[in-house]
């Protein structure tokens, strides 16, 4: 029997005009001696201002620090500035958590997770994705203590990137699958709860497609929840593969080639349309899917050449080669691969 620890938030708040609260929550988890704000440039008024107001009426001693990527000199930068008693908190889209999550990970202090935006399922899992000097890599953290979400920050923030959550989430479809395979091929551990609440989570948005529009709070609060369901199947699997697959390898093998990437949710949007042709499975729907939140479907609409599409997904196989998945041990040769992306209309 395992006796791995699950990691979850203890208290999740997803709600219109919850970051006012910002200092009564973090009192009531007693994590107001001392904050740290991790935030960015653009982040900061959005986000950061209405935190330190929050902070400020209650008398809280806080410090802010802007990031601009995730990179390991930013998590020293982040570091340096923890003490035994910080608390951090992570206000901001992908990269701000992933970097509040790591350096309070390595500090061993607590962190709060505060999205902006509900690009990806990073906000509420365990681990952080960090962009080495040619490629992102995802390194064990921890789950933050507090995840509060305002839902009217989030739907304001611009609509391409919630379209992105949601592609992120349509990812989990083939994740899955690929899961199963190596779990029947090569013996690989999978957990059949972690598996269907990654699934559900991705339901949560194709069953509700209609509902997800630009500048609507409720649009915002039922991609924010199923991200966060997401991240606890994570947490659960205690690995990323509940979320990330063959779609997600041909997305980093994009982020390799590329000098400036698509948003990562809508590489791997493009990429779970071909991935789910490659299972078999209904790939017509997760494309009608991603069409209907107003996520990229094509090569041409992220403006990424053909060149670049094939060569991602022939040499998607290797950047990690100890995740099986439907494009096996060896990849797929050139020819299959143009024929692949014709055959599903992304080129």
């Amino acid at each position: 029997m395992s006796n791995r620890k699950i990691q979850m938030p203890r208290e999740v708040y997803i709600d219109p005009g919850i970051i006012k609260d910002t200092a009564m929550i973090c009192k009531s988890l007693h994590l107001d001696e001392k904050i740290l704000i991790v935030t960015g440039a653009h982040t900061f008024d959005i986000g950061a201002k209405p935190v330190i107001e929050s902070l400020e009426n209650e008398n809280i001693e806080y410090d802010v620090i802007k990031v601009n990527n995730a990179s390991y000199d930013s998590i020293s930068e982040v570091e340096e500035l923890i003490t035994p008693q910080t608390c951090v908190l992570g206000v901001g889209g992908g990269k701000v958590i992933d970097v509040a999550k790591l350096s309070s990970f390595n500090q061993g202090v607590y962190f709060v997770s505060m999205p902006t935006t509900a690009s990806h399922d990073g906000i509420v899992s365990p681990m952080a994705s960090i962009k080495n000097p040619n490629t992102s890599i995802s390194v064990n953290a921890h789950s933050p203590i507090a995840v509060i979400a305002d839902s009217e920050v989030l739907a304001q923030s611009p609509f391409r990137l919630l379209a992105a959550g949601c592609a992120d989430l349509i990812a989990n479809f083939t994740a899955i699958k690929d899961w199963e395979l190596a779990h029947r091929l090569k013996n690989e551990q999978f957990s059949e709860s972690a598996a269907a609440l990654s699934i559900m989570s991705a339901h949560l948005i194709t069953d509700n497609v209609a509902n997800i529009k630009p500048n609507l709070e409720p649009s915002a609060r039922i991609v924010m929840k199923s991200l966060f369901s997401g991240g606890m199947a994570i947490s659960i699997a205690g690995s990323s593969r509940p979320a990330s697959g063959s779609e997600h390898l041909f997305s980093h093998a994009l982020d390799k080639i590329l000098d400036k990437p698509a948003l990562h949710g809508e590489q791997c949007g493009i990429g779970t349309i071909m991935m789910m042709y490659l299972h078999g499975g209904d790939w017509k729907a997760i494309r009608d899917s991603l069409k209907a939140v107003q996520a990229p479907t094509t090569a041409k609409e992220v403006g990424i050449s053909e060149d670049d599409i094939i060569d991602a997904l022939v040499m998607a196989h290797e950047i990690r080669p100890e995740r099986y998945t439907i494009l096996g041990d060896n990849g797929i040769s050139k020819e299959a691969a143009h024929e692949l992306a014709q055959k599903t209309g992304v080129i």
